[in-house]
């Protein structure tokens, strides 16, 4: 089983994907979604709170397509980053204080219902930043599953206090590990120098076409464990990398197997009794 994943952002937070991007990141998703249609493909996708209030033209066809299972990312990403910035210094937790993690879900949940007229239930902070509140937070406000940082040995999901299942991805992400957009090879070297960042599949950024490699190997893999695969695939990133060639070879093995959203995958897991440990997430 393979639960395809992606996130989506609001035109209004500017990210350097957007920038380098001749049509909005929404009408990407719905250019990736042409591709899913044709081959029957399931998708989760993770959308921002301001998606749902800014930009419902584009969303309402997404969140419409019966292929699609949406749930939270943030409402608005975690802006300003400077106040998350000094609550990661301060109090441990760039995601904020628990009050104001309350505040961002409750608010990105009344969006989503706003829109979609029923509760969310799925969640995914942008970075995969999760902090030492994230789990009771999201547990109180009704979220059943969250899917934040990449563990490469994951089997499924993992249970926290207060009931709340943890989903790490582990099939190697795109945005971070391909050369794309203001992601060059100097850039990436530049910010490998600043932040010293990497994640369970390591350092390293790829073209795409070697990372498209990565990723059907990985997939094999997992399928001859015997283990869910549970990967992201950002539609603005194969747009910008190939205008969705690569994606398109990643399609076609999907449509041979049966992929799954990734809350109904998770209501048939096996799920382990134990807290996940925190992840690093992306600078």
């Amino acid at each position: 089983m393979i639960c395809l994943t992606g996130d989506l952002h609001h035109s209004a937070l500017r990210t350097g994907n957007q920038r380098h991007c001749d049509v909005t990141e929404l009408r990407t998703a719905q250019l990736y979604m042409n591709l899913l249609t044709e081959r029957g493909i399931k998708v989760t996708l993770f959308a921002s709170g301001r998606c749902f209030t800014e930009e419902w033209r584009e969303l309402r066809p997404i969140a419409n397509h019966p292929l699609v299972e949406l749930g939270g990312h943030n409402f608005s990403c975690l802006t300003p980053a400077i106040v998350h910035r000094i609550s990661g210094a301060l109090v441990g937790s760039y995601n904020g204080p628990a009050w104001l993690q309350r505040v961002d879900v409750e608010l990105t949940k009344a969006a989503y219902r706003w829109r979609m007229g029923q509760e969310m239930r799925l969640w995914r902070n942008h970075m995969y930043k999760h902090g030492p509140y994230t789990d009771r937070v999201l547990s109180d406000a009704g979220v059943h599953l969250c899917s934040d940082g990449v563990k490469r040995s994951c089997v499924g999901p993992t249970l926290a206090p207060g009931g709340l299942l943890n989903w790490p991805l582990n099939i190697i992400p795109d945005h971070e590990h391909i050369y794309h957009a203001e992601r060059t090879p100097e850039w990436v070297e530049n910010w490998q120098r600043r932040y010293h960042w990497c994640d369970d599949f390591g350092a390293q950024s790829y073209p795409i076409a070697d990372w498209t490699d990565l990723v059907l190997s990985q997939l094999r893999a997992n399928e001859a464990r015997g283990v869910v695969s549970n990967m992201i695939i950002h539609p603005i990133t194969m747009y910008l990398s190939d205008r969705f060639a690569s994606f398109g070879r990643i399609a076609d093995y999907l449509a041979t197997r049966h992929t799954e959203h990734l809350g109904a995958a998770a209501r048939s897991a096996t799920v382990v009794p134990k807290v996940s440990p925190t992840v690093k997430a992306s600078a």
